[in-house]
Order: C-alpha cells, then sequence, then structure tokens
C-alpha cells in the first residue's frame, strides 16, 4: 500500500476551523490522547506515520490538533497501538465535529424534525443529491471551496441523508422547480444518475415529491426557496427568501406564513404521482 505523505490538504483530513469552539476542544483533546497512546508504545511520528499509511506531517497535525483525522486514521492507530478499540471508539466524538458547524447544526435539527417541507427553486434539495452531483454543484460556488473545504462540504451532505434511514422516518415533502431537474450541473451523465437517484427516492413511504412546471404563470414560491422543520414538541422552525430578511424563524405568527406559502405551491404544483411521471419522461429524454 503507498503511504500518505501530503500535508493531507486532499485526502488525510480537514483542517480544524479556528471559530468553531467545540470542534477546537474536541479535536484538541483527540490530539493528546492519540499522542499519549503513541509515545507510550515508543513510536516516532514517522513510524507510526509509516505504520498507519499516513505521512508523518499529518501524524503531526493530528497530534497537535489542527487537523481533524478520517475515521479510517482512528482504526488504523487502534490497530497498530494495540488499542482494543479504545481509540477507534474516538470515533464517536469525531463524528461530533468532523463537518462544518453549520452543516452540523442543520443535521441535528433534521434529525430531530418528526416533518420536513422544502421548495426549492435553483437546484436540487441537499438530502436529495448524489454525491457527484453535490460536488459538481459546490464547484460552481463563487469564491471556490478549496479541496479540503470541498470534501468536508460534500461529506456533511451525504451524512445528512442518514435521515432516510430513520425509523420511524420523518414526514419529507419536497417541491422542486423543473428547471432544477433539466440544468445538467456537472453534464449529462451526472444529471441522468441524479434523476435515476430521484426515482429511487422518491418511492419511500415517507417521501412525498412534486414539480413546479416552469409553464405555470406564477405561484407561491416566486421569492425563492422554502424551508420548513416540525417537531414532536408541536414546535417549529423555518425560513425563506424574501420574508423575515432570509432568517429562520420560530415564531408562530411568522411561521403561518410560511407555510401558507408553502401550502399554497404544494397545490399549484404537479401531484406526486405526476411528478414520479414526469422524472421518468424527462429521465428518457435525457
Amino acid at each position: 500500500m503507498s503511504v500518505d505523505s501530503s500535508d493531507g490538504t486532499e485526502e488525510p483530513g480537514w483542517d480544524v476551523d479556528p471559530e468553531d469552539e467545540q470542534g477546537v476542544a474536541v479535536v484538541a483533546a483527540l490530539g493528546r490522547q492519540l499522542k499519549a497512546w503513541r509515545e507510550s508504545a515508543g513510536m516516532r511520528p514517522a513510524d507510526f506515520g509509516l505504520a498507519i499509511q499516513y505521512g508523518e506531517d499529518q501524524v503531526r497535525k493530528v497530534e497537535a490538533g489542527k487537523r481533524i483525522p478520517r475515521p479510517e486514521y482512528l482504526d488504523r492507530a487502534d490497530e497498530v497501538l494495540k488499542a482494543g478499540g479504545k481509540i477507534a471508539a474516538m470515533k464517536a466524538d469525531l463524528e461530533q465535529v468532523r463537518y462544518p458547524k453549520k452543516i452540523r447544526d442543520l443535521k441535528k435539527r433534521e434529525a430531530k424534525a418528526v416533518e420536513i417541507g422544502a421548495y426549492n427553486n435553483h437546484n436540487i434539495h441537499g438530502l436529495l443529491q448524489t454525491e457527484e452531483y453535490a460536488r459538481a454543484l459546490l464547484r460552481t460556488l463563487r469564491p471556490a471551496y478549496s479541496s479540503d473545504e470541498m470534501e468536508r462540504m460534500v461529506s456533511g451532505r451525504m451524512a445528512r441523508q442518514s435521515i432516510f434511514q430513520r425509523s420511524p422516518g420523518p414526514a419529507l415533502g419536497f417541491v422542486q422547480e423543473e428547471v432544477t431537474l433539466r440544468r445538467p450541473i456537472g453534464g449529462t451523465m451526472v444529471l441522468r444518475r441524479q434523476l435515476e437517484h430521484l426515482l429511487e427516492v422518491i418511492q419511500l413511504p415517507n417521501v412525498e415529491f412534486q414539480v413546479m412546471p416552469t409553464n405555470r404563470e406564477d405561484h407561491a414560491g416566486m421569492e425563492g426557496l422554502i424551508q420548513l422543520l416540525k417537531f414532536g414538541d408541536g414546535s417549529a422552525v423555518g425560513r425563506a427568501d424574501g420574508v423575515f430578511y432570509g432568517r429562520p424563524v420560530s415564531d408562530p405568527k411568522q411561521l403561518r406564513i410560511l407555510e401558507l406559502r408553502y401550502g399554497i405551491i404544494r397545490a399549484q404544483a404537479l401531484t406526486p404521482r405526476e411528478s414520479r411521471a414526469f422524472i421518468e419522461e424527462l429521465l428518457g429524454e435525457t
């Protein structure tokens, strides 16, 4: 096997965001423990890196709390240092900080939601994206993400999709503008695989998917996207472009406006059955 002797910007891990206090604390503590284990085993950083197939520079950065190691790093370290699963168990702590804070916060809210409703007008909703579509979409943003930031964003977006494995699963409703299903972000084959993925996801019993046709003269979502999350205790949070400055809101009076708009959007869109037929037809044309 090849040894990764790079500075870690491509594959081994991610830089710690200095503004993420929780992430800084967790990664620093993890680094100190890894260093203690390595020194107890009488191994130098270079030798340890060789044993786990990572570069010495990466080992030093992880132990200094400057880099977030990937889960396989901990698995290899556990095996080489004969930790009996104690190092591998640290992956649970790492899971809490390995993605950007805004993604962690979103994933946490989605994990608690019993109902999610979303209208998207520029791109396919993150919970519905394939990995290659997500990567191609993120490449369009400016200023451009570094390769390190890109991997963190894509990995975080894919991690959010664990919501589909929840049991019982939340009620999920999506309304997508027709153009989001036609724009070949990443190329024709990326779009084709994305449409195939959509057809699989919308078969789930807790998923309602609708298409807003471009030939609608107007509809209630003309100001932009809408997101609504409802929780088991009766509380909710929502956000929409063009209202309340685009900020998340939880006040019942403000939520009522978002729910009204979203309800009208669903009524104006194709039905779930019509939407599935639409995607199947579009796939045949792609």
